[in-house]
């Protein structure tokens, strides 16, 4: 059985480890993201921050949606990120990275999909993305 969270982790601490664009704030996000790598600590990645990491990587700093899709997907392979979720948040960014939709758009799908939900929507690129 997983380990219960003891943290949560902001957008930009996330930033910070992928980016290392400002060094005193990379340090401590390292040893944070280091310890969660090592299941010495354990935090919980909200959908929420995930979501707002996609958009500031994409629209602020141009990275490219599937460097940022493997990026954000190495850290919820870390040991440490207890989400419940993680199945569905990392097949969110497999759809992402593959498609031309919006990544919320993929969150949908990817909840819809792995928990075996209808997705009730008017969006057929979406109605087809579900039967894949």
């Amino acid at each position: 059985m997983a380990k219960p969270a003891k943290c949560l982790l902001d957008t930009n601490m996330v930033l910070r480890y992928l980016l290392n664009d400002v060094p005193e704030q990379f340090a401590v996000a390292k040893q944070v993201f280091d310890e969660l790598r090592t299941s010495e600590r354990t935090a919980i990645l909200l959908e929420s921050v995930l979501a707002e990491c996609v958009y500031v990587l994409k629209l602020h700093y141009k990275v490219p949606k599937y460097e940022l899709a493997e990026m954000l997907d190495n850290v919820l392979r870390y040991p440490g990120i207890v989400n419940t979720d993680k199945p569905s948040l990392r097949e969110a960014l497999k759809l992402y990275s593959a498609n031309n939709i919006d990544f919320v758009d993929c969150m949908l799908v990817a909840k819809a999909r792995i928990g075996e939900l209808e997705l009730v929507t008017f969006d057929q690129s979406l109605k087809k993305l579900i039967n894949l």
